[in-house]
Order: C-alpha cells, then structure tokens, then sequence
C-alpha cells in the first residue's frame, strides 16, 4: 500500500519563553515587553522544547510534543524521526556570563546525552566597546588554564572579540568561551542544554572543572564568520548544523523565493530582528510576525506570501544535516 501523503501544516508563531539568569535583565523592554517579577531575565527562549505554540490548530502544545506528532510535516517526509534540532534565544548579558565550554557530539554521547553543543551568535545590538571570549590564545595550554581557574585569572588566556551590530560569531563545540555586558545576541545552536562552567567570578553556582576540561579544545574554528552575500540574501552561516540568512522583504516575499532557488522542502524559522509582518495563504488564518516574534515554517506548509508591514529585518534559520552542510 502506498505511503499516505503527508498532510499540511501550517505556519504558527512561538510564545517567548523568559528563563532567570543571575547574570540578566530586569526589564527586556523595548526589546520585549518583559519585566522580571523575580530574578533577572537573561535568556528568551524562541525554540526550546517546552516553548509552546501560540497560533494554529496546534496552540498550546508544547514544541517537543509537535515533533513528536508530526516530524515528517515539520521536517520533510524521508528524515528520521529527531527532536526538534535546534534552540534559539535571545541572549541579555548585564553582566558577565561564566567562562564555560559545551561537549562535541561524541563527548556528550560518552556521558549519556544525546548530542553536543556547536552555536553562533547574531549581534542584534552592540553597545561601543562590547566583547566577547573566544578561544583560547595561542600559547595557552590545559595545564595552564587549571591553574589560572584555581587563582581566577583565566582571563588572561582569553581571546577577546570586540562586537558589532550585525556580526556572525560562530562557537563549535569544545570551545572556551564567554559573553560579556554589552551585547544583544541572537544564539542558534544545536538542541542541548548543557555547559560546563570553567569559572564563574565567584559566584555560588556549581562549576564542571573536570568535565570542562576534557571538553576543551585547544584549537578550534570559532570566531567571526564574514556573510556571503547572494543576490536575494546574505548568508550569514552555513555550519554542519544549521544555516542562517538575512532576507531582504521588499513589500512582500512569496515562500518559494523565500526558499531559494534548488533548497528542499524542510523547517525554517522566520525571526523578526525588528518591524514586523504577516504571513497569508490559502487554508491558515493569516500569521503575525511582530518585532523580535518567531514563526515556524513546516515543511508541509502551504504556499504563502510574506508582507512587510514595516521595517522588517528578516532572518532565516534552518537546520542543517550534519551530511548536507556545505
């Protein structure tokens, strides 16, 4: 018997899920109309497996059990049931994070995880002045930052990246690193919640020494990544685990172009990094994209339009198969 076709899905948006972070906000505002009732915020999750949907026949629902539901609709008919590949957040540093480092897939599978950690940073915002860490420098070794973690000077060994608005830092796994104040960051990286802190400024918070340790690289491919500019895009990444794109919408945009020309059918996420849109088609109510508001793209959505409705800063994220990176 023949596989039945795969039914349609519509575009949804995410609900922002607003995570304490001792290191956050207190008010997100005008970025989001947020203000802590507790700790500080300093992680908006847009992608997280317990994110919940916001609109469509599928509101309410937890983003991990819509994977679980329905992969090849939201993924493409012929790849392996997974769980939603990627976390994206909004990141809001008021101070500075701990100098930490995430496993590579093999290491996390050697501790029982079911992958490693490899993101990158999209600056949405940078004050003068703004950094980050990335990287070891050049003559540091692991039985030197042992002993800088012990007397709290690994900073010392620390590769300083000053930030700009609109640039791409890409962070691979095995990678020491660190954010510091000054920042608005657009984190994509692969769905796996696991750091291990190297150091954290004397906070009371648990640090991974050993593990960190092991995880480390000495040399790896982080650092700023220079777009690629095409003649509807520029392409901000294209990693082994997720690809991202800043589109231009020019009044409005068809989903096929929005595609581009030979990609397949599979997940995207639509991030307004500022201005807003609507996404219509035939057979869904239409979809707001608001300022800093996510939608998820199914592969078996129906074609539709993307208007502009002002201002809109488009970006694009997909996932990436580790066979299919280019």
């Amino acid at each position: 018997m023949a596989a039945l076709p795969t039914p349609a899905l519509p575009p949804f948006r995410m609900e922002p899920r607003f995570v304490a972070r001792v290191w956050g906000y207190s008010d997100l505002r005008p970025w989001f109309d947020k203000v802590a009732e507790g700790d500080p915020i300093g992680e908006v999750w847009l992608t997280g497996d317990d994110s919940l949907v916001a609109t469509g026949p599928h509101a309410g629902k937890r983003l991990d059990a819509l994977f679980r539901e329905a992969h090849e609709a939201l993924l493409g008919e012929g790849v392996p049931a997974t769980e939603s590949p990627l976390l994206i957040k909004v990141l809001f540093a008021e101070q500075k994070l701990s100098v930490q480092v995430h496993p590579d897939d093999a290491m996390a599978r050697k501790y029982g995880l079911p992958r490693g950690k490899t993101e990158c940073w999209y600056a949405l915002a940078a004050k003068p002045g703004a950094e980050v860490a990335v990287g070891l420098k050049t003559a540091a070794t692991l039985d030197q930052v042992r002993e800088e973690i012990r007397t709290g000077t690994l900073e010392s060994s620390l590769n300083l990246l000053p930030v700009e608005k609109g640039d791409l830092i890409y962070v691979d796994a095995g990678t020491v690193h660190a954010i510091w104040p000054g920042s608005v960051l657009l984190e994509t990286q692969q769905n796996a919640d696991v750091t291990y802190r190297m150091y954290d400024y004397g906070r009371p918070r648990e640090l991974h020494i050993e593990r960190s340790l092991e995880a480390a690289k000495l040399e790896t491919r982080a650092g700023k990544v220079s777009p690629t500019l095409l003649e509807d895009r520029t392409v901000l990444l294209d990693s082994e685990y997720f690809r991202m794109e800043k589109i231009p919408v020019n009044g409005s945009r068809t989903s096929e172009s929005l595609r581009g020309a030979g990609s397949r059918r599979g997940l995207a996420w639509l991030f307004a990094a500022a201005g807003a849109g609507r996404l219509a088609g035939a057979g869904f109510e239409p979809v707001e994209l608001p300022a800093r508001g996510m939608v998820g793209v199914p592969a078996a959505t129906p074609e539709f339009v993307l208007d502009n409705l002002g201002g809109l800063e488009l970006i694009r994220i997909t996932p990436n198969q580790p066979d299919q990176a280019s």
